[in-house]
């Protein structure tokens, strides 16, 4: 596939073109089927892409389009995206796991036509509200498995697609080049839409220049080269994926690799070892959790031999990994000894032993959870951003890691806090529009061309920006306290045997809060102790449990006596929920955050039973299956007191 060495790479499309000329033999992307890694290289993707795009303009694909893309990462959804961007299209990657009914809004909103979607079950979902989107004409699958019966005249296996794509090229070979050569780098190249913790979801519109200026900036301050390789299995529907695995893969020319399924996902970022990783903090909670029910079940002495060296690494990891001094030479010498026996075998258990720069975005990390990472030799690092900004507004530089902050505004990004505390951005990062929101649009970006976040935080004294939480979410306490439940709710999620917490306060005498403990975590240790349980529910209401999660509360509350800012936040009273909080319910967010009006309002009973002295509170709910089915779950909850502790103030 010819490319030309002239004009600039602004459009995606440009830039895939450009590594097919330069690096045409490389591996661009991998796929695991069946066990067995199947790799392309960047000009057998570019002749791909080349030929879906064909496909979709012989089914009537235009200039201006969206293009819906549904499924778990797969390679030849990610062409696809390419695929529309090359005929001026727009991608609208949508979340694979949600239910059909939640998909209808963004298909009418988006105005979709064309679906590309992985499989079966995906295209089940489409035929379910395919009545309820009158512009959707055509849905295109990737895996033909359980297809056969199939004969809606609207529905197209993509190796027929790709197949009349190969044979219109051949036909019109002047068709992609020209209309590649209209794209412009103010078109916009993909939408995607908010979680809509607050109301509706709303289009992201993002030009092909904003994610490319987001990615160049990433690659250049972490020096990322063609040879990284990157574990691509985060929904596609996040920002956070997009820009890994899509805009800084097409700017730096690197590898992504797409797992098996995501049952597969921790062996196959063991058999891949990357270079370069990005998750969310929950997943960086849920491999700490691994790990430590794993220990619990060791032998005493590989137990004792791994909580000492751990006990060094808390210690001095960290300021090793940094190369800072002051680190004595015993500790550098214990620190050492436990690399051979203990960081470096749990490096390689996590699939992390390869990894020279690791990301977390998308809610705060716990400081602890944060440090443990860091401790065994993992360079895990924190950025700040949104949908809004490409997911990069601040970016911590090497050795000047703070784990209490999320660094420093990234290369031509500006950062200011208004007088509110709310965290303004301004650079070339930034949203074009929400689709069809010229009131939100005008809402989140003001005259100087600033986009209120709707975070709060501040900047320290060396220039780093510390979020406190959503800026609707900071309340006060009765008493005039600052309350930030987030950051509460994050210590306590540092814990492995608490899942997800909610916590109460504003306007409030007192914190409360709600528990979802682990049922992995909290299963395993019940079954060491011969407890026996009938599901989550039972479980969750044992008298040892309880205890259990109490030392976790009470914990949490020492650490926030000693911070004068949150002292007055520690949790007084707690229960333990009688289900996980659960997309499929609209507790959380598809991207795993809580809906903290929704929760605070179904569930209102029991916030008052907290706050009215109730040693329990019997609570009726109702659930709902993916498939649709409906049930109810019910149970009379206990409700705890915690210790707290004098608040330390400073002297004036």
């Amino acid at each position: 596939m010819a490319a030309s060495r002239s004009g600039s790479l602004d459009t995606f499309p440009r830039l895939l073109l450009n590594h097919a000329l330069v690096r045409g033999e490389q591996p661009a992307t991998r796929e695991k089927f069946l066990g067995i890694w199947q790799t392309w290289s960047w000009s057998q993707v570019a002749q791909e892409v080349r030929a879906i795009a064909c496909g979709l303009a012989e089914l009537g694909f235009k200039r201006g389009d969206n293009l819906a893309i549904i499924g778990d990462n797969r390679p030849r959804l990610y062409w696809s995206m390419c695929a529309a961007q090359m005929l001026g299209g727009v991608a609208v990657p949508m979340y694979q796991d949600a239910v059909a009914n939640e998909m209808v809004f963004v298909l009418q909103d988006a105005g979709i036509r064309f679906v590309v979607v992985e499989d079966q079950e995906q295209v089940d979902k489409m035929l379910e509200v395919k009545d309820q989107c009158p512009d959707l004409q055509h849905i295109l699958y990737d895996d033909p498995r359980g297809m056969r019966h199939y004969s809606q005249t609207f529905l197209h296996g993509l190796d027929e697609v790709i197949a009349g794509g190969k044979i219109h090229d051949a036909n019109h070979p002047d068709f992609i080049p020209g209309e590649i050569a209209r794209g412009q780098a103010t078109d916009v190249a993909v939408m995607l839409y908010t979680s809509g913790t607050t109301g509706k979801p709303k289009g992201v519109c993002q030009t092909h220049e904003t994610f490319i200026a987001a990615a160049q900036s990433g690659v250049g301050f972490d020096h990322l080269t063609d040879q990284e390789d990157i574990l691509s299995y985060l929904p596609m529907a996040w920002v956070g994926d997009h820009l890994f695995s899509y805009a800084q893969a097409l700017v730096a020319g690197f590898t992504i690799n797409c797992p098996e399924s995501g049952d597969t996902v921790m062996t196959d970022l063991r058999e891949i070892g990357p270079t370069y990783y990005f998750a969310p903090p929950r997943v960086f909670e849920n491999l700490l959790t691994t790990v430590m029910i794993r220990m619990e079940d060791a032998g005493t002495l590989k137990r004792k031999m791994f909580h000492y060296f751990m006990a060094v690494a808390k210690r001095c990891g960290a300021e090793i990994l940094d190369g800072k001094p002051g680190v004595s030479g015993s500790d550098r010498l214990l620190y050492a000894l436990g690399n051979l026996l203990v960081y470096g075998p749990l490096r390689n258990v996590l699939g992390m032993s390869r990894i020279r720069v690791a990301y977390t975005a998308g809610a705060a990390i716990g400081p602890d959870l944060f440090r443990f990472y860091r401790s065994i030799g993992v360079n895990l690092k924190q950025l700040y951003g949104s949908t809004e900004t490409c997911a990069a507004v601040c970016l911590q530089p090497d050795r000047e890691i703070k784990f209490d902050s999320v660094g420093k505004p990234a290369p031509g990004v500006e950062v200011r806090i208004a007088d509110n505390g709310e965290v303004l951005v301004r650079g070339k990062l930034l949203l074009k529009e929400y689709y069809k929101r010229p009131d939100a649009t005008a809402e989140s970006i003001d005259a100087e061309g600033y986009f209120h976040t709707g975070d709060a935080g501040f900047f320290d004294d060396d220039g780093h920006l510390k979020i406190i939480d959503r800026a609707k979410d900071v309340g006060k306490l009765a008493n005039g306290a600052m309350f930030a439940p987030n950051y509460v709710e994050n210590k306590l999620k540092f814990f492995a045997h608490i899942k997800e917490a909610v916590c109460f306060g504003h306007d409030r005498d007192m914190v409360c809060a709600f528990i979802n403990v682990d049922m992995g975590a909290v299963g395993n240790w019940a079954e060491r102790r011969n407890i026996a349980y009938a599901g989550y529910t039972d479980l969750a209401q044992k008298p040892e449990v309880y205890e259990l999660i109490k030392s976790c509360v009470e914990e949490v509350n020492a650490d926030l006596a000693h911070d004068a800012m949150v002292a007055d936040s520690q949790i007084h009273r707690f229960l333990i929920l009688h289900k996980e909080l659960d997309p499929d319910d609209d507790e959380l967010t598809r991207t795993r955050k809580v809906r903290r009006g929704f929760v605070a309002e179904k569930y209102a009973v029991l916030i008052e039973a907290l706050y009215t002295g109730k040693g329990s509170q019997f609570i009726e709910t109702l659930v709902r299956f993916e498939d649709g089915r409906t049930s109810k779950v019910a149970a009379d909850l206990k409700i705890a007191d915690a210790k707290t502790l004098p608040v330390m103030r400073k002297a004036a």
